[in-house]
This record gives C-alpha cells, sequence and structure tokens, in this order.
C-alpha cells in the first residue's frame, strides 16, 4: 500500500494544451442594432466570437456596416492565431451588416466554403392585432 502511494499519477488535463483546428463555423447574427460573429468548432465549442459593440462602436454606428466589418475582423484573427483556415458561414438575421462581416471575414485571409443563410421566415406567423378603432 505505502508504495502506491509515493507514486504519482500525472494529470493531464491541469497542462493545457493547444489544439490546431483547420475548420470550423462562422455564425453571423445581424439585427437592426448589432452584429455579433461567433467562430465555432464542429462540436459548437466557442473559438472566439465579437460583436459591433465590443469591437467599440456605442448607439447608432453599432448598426452600421463598417461596425460590422470590424466585428468579423476582430473575431477571425483571434481564430487564425489558433490555426483555423477554411469555414463555413451561417448567416442570421436582417440586419445591415451581414454582407459587411462576411467582407471582414475574406479580408484577414480566411476561405469561406459555404454561405447560408438561415434567417427565420414565418409559415403564416404569429396572429395579427386586433383591428385599430379611432
Amino acid at each position: 500500500m505505502a508504495k502506491q502511494a509515493k507514486k504519482q499519477v500525472k494529470n493531464f488535463s491541469s497542462k493545457k494544451f493547444k489544439r490546431k483546428l483547420p475548420r470550423g463555423i462562422v455564425h453571423i447574427q445581424s439585427n437592426f442594432s448589432n452584429t455579433i460573429v461567433t467562430i465555432t468548432n464542429f462540436k459548437g465549442n466557442v473559438i472566439s466570437f465579437s460583436s459591433a459593440g465590443n469591437c467599440g462602436m456605442k448607439g447608432s454606428r453599432k448598426s452600421t456596416p463598417f461596425a460590422a466589418k470590424l466585428a468579423g475582423e476582430a473575431a477571425a484573427k483571434t481564430a487564425l492565431d489558433k490555426g483555423l483556415k477554411q469555414v463555413k458561414v451561417l448567416v442570421k438575421g436582417p440586419g445591415p451588416g451581414r454582407e459587411s462581416a462576411l467582407r471582414g471575414l475574406y479580408e484577414t485571409g480566411l476561405r469561406l466554403l459555404v454561405i447560408r443563410d438561415i434567417t427565420a421566415i414565418p409559415h403564416n406567423g404569429c396572429r395579427p392585432p386586433k383591428k385599430r378603432r379611432v
């Protein structure tokens, strides 16, 4: 018993291993007030993220295409440092930063494999409010 207690067990969970991730998924969520860019691996674990507000924009400047481009570039740069090269892009929402966030990703050197629009479209949607009586 005493001999077994003296053995040191190596704990691999305490060390951080850097894994190179060659491929990932970019989620661009764009609404009328902000643009959020999240880069994940195929399991869904977040590699990097950025938003227009995170890049220093406030108020009405957050909703501009320029702010969305900055958010795309910032998220892509941190992902490139972690070894990302090729990405699939999923774009969601009706905001003005959709295309410019894509341009920001492309200009940093990421290779865009697929671009898909996954904006939710209502199939007849919610019941409208009752008619207004004046």
